[in-house]
């Protein structure tokens, strides 16, 4: 399927790995311009050879990069001094760590909302004006499954993601969406990254098993029975970009092999 986004401008954020560079990686194969930024400038610069040379990249799709910290006023000025006007954004920032929420004064929750909820916000109110004066865009934030069904010790990012989606909701649904302007939620669940790997591991060391036995178990209760890959996370991430996704805005699309057991 030709997903009309040829030639197009992205902003991929988190892009060094993981979902992240997944997302980078199938824009790229549709023909995107894309603009990656991630804090760990080795990483990227990997990345971004990598992206490059990706037998699947038609020759006129381009790869810049910024290493920066876009959750910081700093890190993102960084990027609009590089380009500023984007038609797809791609909103991407590491979790807060999981605990329990006695422990966590209040500055643990402000740098998770301000990573998780503000910096999405801000990147929104940076691009969405632009988009709506040339008659199109695309912004997906990458959130977590947590939204709908939240997780006990992740309450750091269910807190600051549940406010994303909520202000999501409005704002999607202005005049935004008659001006050819979306705005979508990905929800990942459990896909092969090292964020997940990260969290079994500390989940694993607190009853006192194996990382692979804590995995074995987690996957066993997808009903997929395997963990998701970043680049099938990233094909769907094309696909909430593309002109055959106009007509949805406002939505939360899971991605999780089936784990969530709502109906709605």
């Amino acid at each position: 399927m030709n997903l009309g986004i040829q030639g197009k401008w992205a902003l991929v954020c988190g892009a060094s790995k993981g979902l992240g560079f997944g997302c980078a990686q199938a824009l790229v194969r549709e023909g995107v311009h894309v603009l990656i930024v991630a804090r760990g400038a080795e990483a990227l610069q990997a990345s971004a050879k990598k992206l490059m040379t990706d037998d699947v990249r038609p020759e006129s799709a381009s790869v810049q990069f910024v290493a920066a910290d876009i959750t910081t006023v700093e890190g993102r000025a960084a990027v609009f001094a590089r380009r500023q006007d984007f038609d797809i954004v791609v909103t991407n920032a590491g979790g807060p760590p999981p605990g329990d929420f006695r422990d966590w004064d209040r500055d643990a929750w402000i740098k998770a909302v301000d990573a998780n909820m503000l910096t999405p916000i801000e990147l929104i109110k940076a691009t969405v004006d632009g988009m709506a004066a040339r008659g199109f865009g695309r912004i997906v934030n990458i959130t977590s499954s947590a939204v709908k069904a939240p997780i006990d010790i992740l309450g750091l990012s269910n807190g600051a993601r549940s406010g994303l989606t909520g202000f999501v909701a409005g704002v999607a649904r202005s005049k935004l969406a008659a001006q050819g302007v979306t705005i979508n939620n990905l929800l990942p669940g459990a896909f092969d990254t090292d964020r997940l790997r990260g969290t079994m591991a500390g989940a694993a060391k607190k009853i006192g098993q194996t990382l692979d036995v804590v995995m074995d178990a987690r996957r066993k209760n997808i009903p997929a029975q395997r963990f998701g890959s970043p680049e099938e996370f990233g094909s769907i991430c094309a696909f909430l970009c593309s002109l055959q996704a106009g007509y949805m805005t406002g939505q939360n699309v899971l991605a999780d092999g089936g784990a969530y057991p709502g109906t709605y």
